[in-house]
């Protein structure tokens, strides 16, 4: 009997709860450890996707028609207005050297609190923090004016469940520009995947941040470095527009990075079935958050760089939190698990590069010549016996570094002694090219001798990357 968690009924419901959660007080918040909560991915179909974007209609495409009425104004102005106001006050208000470090230092902070709070404590609880770091995280974040915890961390989770799909609120798929900015200034095509908040709606710090977000903004974005370069050397206005305007807009194009460069530029060490990717272009543009894929791939660790020369600030300040114990719990995916990450997307870089080259002929596609008719053909062209298998030298005569001598006095015979060390102990390289002169085999050449079978295979096929289906069909093909 079907499940009545995949009525679509009951899906339509627990949707609608999702999207209007009811808001729970401070004082009656739900045990963590209550086994009968309801998260907001209860009851969904296993195909949510394919059914959600069956069913649910996604608003028209943004035209030049309807491009004013599918703005998302609040949004527009915060991300048009300060740079316009940064820029004025760069042309109409002289920067100090304290101002200038003060908005580097202050840009940091604020960054800290999306990269180390918003991301990798909130939305992915990769580490657990101490009350009076989590409420220095969720002040700073405020200060990068980029939404409430709670709103930031739904769509991200979202991101990451829903990548590059249309339930993804700002997949690669639709663009640079739509990942970057355009998923903001635009209203959405349609609603971002359901995903669970149950946890950071019993968090008191992440619902006193929602509750004041607004206030907290004001505050911690344009107030606060006002008056610390204010009151510290004097500089009112450049605190105002170089550690608050211009400071918050370097702030949201480095967080915007992570939407939208670290899923174009860079390389996929670890998997490439979706668009995040490694750079450290990205990272340094980004406090650490430009190792894109390895973070889709291990969202749970709170690293980024894995590498201690990567460049990581954000893990750097979770490990000093960590031994100052406003930080515990910091949370690393196993090495091993990682390395086979590696060796997998390694292992189909070399399968793409073998299909790409050219091989010997397989045995099974040579012909059988008796020793005989080796004999009689050699007489009319250049035939040498190495492992069993009979080579055509002519093309190579003249190029023999040894010279034209040694070969030609092998022609008809077995040179399979001298060709491994007898004479000369050839390079893997003169296996290789002796392998792609290969015109027959020879008749119980092979299953006289044994060791003539583990020699002809030349070393550039010694190791083989092969799929498992490859790997099945040639169980099947072996003898018991």
């Amino acid at each position: 009997m079907a499940s009545s968690s995949a009525d679509p009924a009951v899906f339509r419901a627990r949707r609608k709860a999702e999207l209007s959660p009811p808001i729970t007080p401070p004082h009656s918040a739900p045990n963590s450890d209550n086994e009968d909560e309801v998260h907001a991915d209860d009851g969904i179909p296993d195909d949510y996707v394919q059914y959600t974007l069956r069913t649910q209609k996604e608003l028209p495409p943004i035209t030049w028609r309807n491009f004013l009425g599918e703005l998302n104004w609040v949004s527009v102005i915060a991300i048009i207005a300060t740079p316009i106001i940064g820029v004025y006050g760069a042309f109409t208000t002289k920067l100090c050297w304290q101002t200038a470090l003060f908005s580097v230092i202050y840009y940091y902070i604020t960054g800290l609190g999306i990269t180390a709070g918003y991301h990798r404590l909130w939305a992915h609880r990769s580490y657990n923090a101490s009350k009076p770091l989590e409420y220095i995280l969720a002040m700073a974040g405020a200060g990068a004016v980029e939404g409430s915890i709670k709103w930031w961390s739904r769509g991200h989770r979202a991101h990451h469940r829903y990548t590059d799909t249309d339930l993804d609120p700002y997949s690669a798929h639709h663009g640079l520009f739509w990942s970057h900015v355009g998923w903001m200034i635009f209203k959405p095509r349609r609603k971002p995947g359901v995903a669970d908040m149950s946890d950071l709606n019993r968090n008191p710090v992440v619902r006193w941040q929602h509750r004041w977000y607004l206030q907290l903004l004001i505050v911690f974005a344009f107030i606060v470095p006002t008056i610390v370069a204010g009151l510290g050397w004097g500089d009112w206005r450049g605190g105002y527009f170089y550690a608050g305007a211009l400071r918050l807009c370097f702030v949201h194009h480095s967080t915007f990075c992570v939407n939208s460069l670290a899923h174009w530029l860079g390389e996929t060490p670890f998997d490439d079935k979706h668009t995040p990717r490694d750079h450290v272009i990205t990272a340094l543009v980004t406090i650490g958050e430009g190792y894109h894929n390895f973070h889709h791939q291990f969202p749970m660790d709170y690293r980024n760089a894995i590498k201690w020369y990567q460049y990581d600030p954000t893990k750097w300040f979770i490990s000093v939190c960590q031994k100052l114990g406003l930080a515990s719990h910091l949370k690393v995916f196993p090495d091993n698990e990682v390395k086979k990450g590696q060796l997998t997307m390694q292992l189909k870089k070399a399968r793409e590069i073998s299909d790409e080259l050219t091989w010997p002929s397989d045995s099974n596609d040579l012909p059988v010549i008796s020793w005989e008719s080796f004999q009689e053909q050699a007489k009319d062209r250049p035939l040498i016996l190495v492992s069993g298998f009979i080579h055509d030298v002519s093309s190579f005569l003249d190029e023999h570094p040894g010279g034209k001598h040694l070969l030609k006095k092998m022609i008809g015979k077995d040179a399979t002694t001298a060709f491994f060390g007898g004479v000369y102990n050839h390079s893997n390289a003169a296996h290789n090219l002796l392998a792609m002169m290969r015109v027959g085999v020879l008749h119980g050449g092979m299953e006289i001798e044994a060791e003539k079978l583990a020699q002809s295979v030349p070393p550039s096929q010694k190791l083989q990357v092969l799929t498992s289906t490859e790997v099945n069909a040639l169980r099947a093909a072996t003898p018991l």
